[in-house]
């Protein structure tokens, strides 16, 4: 499984119980389209550091960082 399946399935499933209209992509802003609040934006944090294996401390918790799942994944790819 790549690790942006592995990110948007942990947001169908974790975040939204499986329950999603549309499919997410990987350039789909997850806090601009609703899919994430802060809250969720805090648990896909955390689902990132506990799946890959990084720690991402406060400064590096930015909307350039974690808009989309392109964005995550070129960041813990960045951290590894």
């Amino acid at each position: 499984m790549t690790m942006g399946t592995r990110i948007i399935q942990y947001i169908v499933e974790e975040l939204h119980n499986g329950q999603l209209e549309e499919a997410i992509g990987l350039e789909d802003d997850l806090l601009g389209s609703g899919l994430l609040d802060s809250l969720g934006m805090m648990r896909l944090i955390k689902f990132v550091e506990d799946e890959f294996n990084i720690t991402v401390p406060a400064e590096d918790m930015t909307i350039e960082n974690f808009m989309n799942v392109d964005a995550i994944i070129g960041y813990i790819e960045q951290k590894q």
